[in-house]
């Protein structure tokens, strides 16, 4: 896909140390990080922001649906190899930043953040190159429906300026991803849905028992424990 960056209304500006490419409206965050890693030009601590995408997308290429009004940014960072441990980092910084503002979330595996049970907010990880894609979705001001669960808004706790919250959410970003692992691991623990609760994993129960060392998900089947990489699991 190719932008064509004289159609869209585009903006450069420096924001927490990061370089934020800001666009009014744009298919998509993620592919356009993308398409600055394919061409050569993509750089550390790149954001690409749009005020409403009409081809947002989340995991499995699910679609995101993007009104103006929320947040959606994709973060280009410098990574070398891929670490499951990142995306535990990413919801704790995400959490934290919702937190800021007097709300309570949650995260349910493996980053998808909740507030009163109900998805506030997304993320998306994708490796590409020298570089890993961190696109991030938060309701701020609308939420969409959805069939497979129940979704919120932070404008139903807090009123929040999109400009603040984007800040925070960067300098959470940097915080938590050059925190030793042991204490994002422990937050991500007291912040997580479902610990010591049933689930499913590949369409058998199993019980979650929470996260090791190296990024896995522990699950216990009867007397058996289990470790998951990027599966999906389903309460």
């Amino acid at each position: 896909m190719v932008v064509v960056l004289s159609r869209i209304q585009m903006g450069y500006i420096d924001l927490a140390n990061y370089k934020v490419l800001s666009f009014d409206k744009i298919p998509s965050t993620q592919d356009y990080a993308h398409e600055l890693i394919a061409s050569g030009r993509a750089t550390d601590r790149t954001a690409v922001l749009a005020a409403a995408q009409s081809a947002g997308r989340g995991r499995y290429r699910r679609t995101w649906v993007s009104h103006h009004g929320n947040l959606y940014v994709s973060f280009i960072f410098a990574c070398e190899e891929r670490d499951a441990r990142l995306s535990y980092a990413i919801a704790v910084a995400i959490a934290e930043t919702i937190a800021s503002f007097g709300i309570h979330p949650t995260i349910k595996w493996p980053n998808d953040i909740l507030v009163d049970g109900r998805k506030v907010s997304g993320t998306l990880i994708e490796y590409s190159g020298r570089f890993v894609v961190v696109g991030i979705g938060i309701n701020v001001n609308s939420n969409p429906t959805v069939d497979r669960y129940q979704t919120t808004k932070l404008d139903n706790y807090s009123e929040i300026p999109m400009n603040e919250l984007l800040n925070r959410l960067m300098r959470n970003i940097d915080r938590w991803r050059r925190t030793d692992f042991r204490a994002v691991r422990a937050r991500w623990m007291e912040l997580a849905a479902c610990i010591n609760r049933p689930v499913k994993y590949q369409g058998e129960p199993a019980v979650l028992v929470g996260i090791n060392e190296n990024g896995a998900l522990v699950l216990r089947r009867d007397t058996r424990y289990l470790l998951v990489y990027g599966d999906e699991i389903s309460v």
